[in-house]
């Protein structure tokens, strides 16, 4: 998500409590022109009016309040403080990837049975359940209903995560998990899987057919919503994600970044594998995206259609350079 302040506030009483919200003085939300709990009734009569009965929107919206944690955290984003290098040494380490190949082999049968419905490779699917909540060690510990209230009434991108919350009401409406069972992250993503509400109902599915889509507890529906997601987004099991390769010295800046051609075309200007090697043969779509380390020097990447795919799961270079990382090392180069 992106950061920064709105623009309500003259420069210097921004540049205060810019530094007040970090701090964790301010408490409440920055920028939100009415009181909350008035706000709230308009949830609740736009969620009654799309089917949400009484008892659901009494148990889900009864004594929450603004959650201040989750502002300053809306606004301190570490993809957007750190350099590729030091966000990959984060994100992956040997941990994970014995941790990756240990559960690939503990679910292989579940995971075959998914991957050959959707096909997507076992890898991916298990490297995005890694790196999204450490193989569901981690999902957060946030009340989905209360984070999402806050960063709607907020106002930084009240429209975006207004819809967010109706939804997730809906969610509770239909079902699925139990409002005090909903938790999440402090932007509202939930379960082993980190859907947001609307990636839910686009995406999540009950593979194992208890008649809940249960993204919180049960693997079948985790990995088989993994794997929906990123089918339904143009995924192709006979490709991969991309690789890092080398530009020869001299090479056109203005190639890189949204210019596609294809593997033969790259190799012709002179890109190889960082070794020195030819890339591959095959006459597929690529373009080269560059991300910078803290020391200044670039890197580069040779991206696929699936890392596109990837990209609308995270709209992250670095997420998604992370993902294939962690996806090749599971398979064992």
């Amino acid at each position: 998500m992106e950061t920064g302040m709105s623009g309500l506030f003259r420069t210097g009483v921004r540049t205060l409590l810019a530094g007040l919200v970090l701090l964790g003085v301010l408490v409440g939300p920055a920028n939100a022109s009415e009181p909350f709990d008035r706000w709230l009734e308009g949830v609740r009569e736009e969620a009654a009016g799309r089917g949400v009965s009484q008892q659901v929107l009494d148990a889900a919206l009864s004594d929450i309040a603004p959650i201040e944690k989750v502002i300053r955290l809306d606004r301190n984003q570490p993809e957007f403080r750190m350099k590729f290098d030091e966000y990959l040494r984060n994100v992956i380490n040997q941990r994970r990837i014995d941790t990756g190949r240990r559960m690939m082999v503990e679910h292989e049968a579940l995971l075959r049975s998914v991957a050959e419905k959707y096909g997507v490779q076992p890898r991916f699917i298990v490297a995005l359940w890694g790196i999204e909540t450490d193989f569901g060690r981690n999902t957060g510990g946030f009340s989905v209903i209360a984070s999402l209230a806050t960063l709607a009434h907020e106002g930084r991108r009240a429209e975006f995560f207004r819809r967010e919350l109706l939804l997730a009401l809906d969610i509770l409406q239909q079902g699925h998990i139990a409002p005090g069972d909903m938790i999440g992250s402090w932007a509202g993503a939930m379960g082993q899987n980190q859907f947001m509400p609307s990636s839910f109902h686009a995406y999540a599915i009950d593979h194992d057919g208890d008649g809940d889509k249960d993204i919180w507890s049960s693997l079948p529906d985790v990995f088989g919503s993994i794997a929906n997601y990123l089918a339904q987004s143009g995924w192709r099991d006979d490709q991969t994600w991309g690789r890092e390769v080398a530009l020869p010295r001299g090479f056109d800046g203005a190639l890189v970044g949204d210019v596609e051609k294809s593997l033969p075309d790259w190799q012709a200007l002179g890109v190889r594998k960082p070794d020195g090697s030819d890339l591959p043969t095959r006459d597929i779509p690529a373009r080269i995206v560059m991300v910078t380390e803290r020391s200044g020097n670039a890197r580069y990447f040779i991206a696929y259609k699936d890392f596109d795919v990837l990209m609308k799961w995270n709209r992250s270079t670095y997420f998604v350079i992370a993902v294939g990382t962690l996806a090749d090392a599971l398979r064992g180069g």
